[in-house]
């Protein structure tokens, strides 16, 4: 099991620790939430979480395949929704590769994309449309 601990500063603002690296990151709420929106919010780092996960699988695929898919960029568009209570309702996904893949690749890496833990994990009210370039 890997720990994070998490310390409330105040100010909805929120410091992670990453319990065996040591490593830190700021949370702060979105000012359409009350807060001052100047760090990742608890729902951006659910969107980089998935964008970096699908990036990790993309590498993965890319050394079992021999591809080198160093350069290749994802954005993640996070849409909230209240309905009735807030929540993330969409997380839009691109993904621009560092160059032209032919169908089967194509193919092996939406597997792949579609297949990472992150997202697997994510609940199905959460739209996750998925787009290769």
């Amino acid at each position: 099991m890997v720990e994070m601990t998490l310390i409330y500063e105040g100010e909805l603002r929120s410091t992670a620790t990453h319990g065996p690296s040591g490593s830190t990151l700021i949370t702060d709420a979105p000012v359409d939430n009350h807060g001052k929106g100047e760090s990742f919010s608890p729902t951006d780092l659910l969107a980089t979480a998935l964008g970096s996960c699908m990036l990790t699988y993309i590498g993965l695929a890319g050394d079992k395949h021999g591809w080198d898919v160093r350069g290749t960029k994802l954005t993640v568009g996070k849409e909230m929704v209240a309905d009735p209570l807030r929540r993330v309702g969409r997380l839009v996904v691109n993904i621009r590769m560092n160059k032209a893949f032919d169908d089967n690749a194509i193919k092996i890496l939406t597997n792949a994309v579609t297949t990472c833990p992150v997202k697997l994990s994510i609940s199905e009210k959460i739209q996750v449309p998925i787009t290769f370039a």
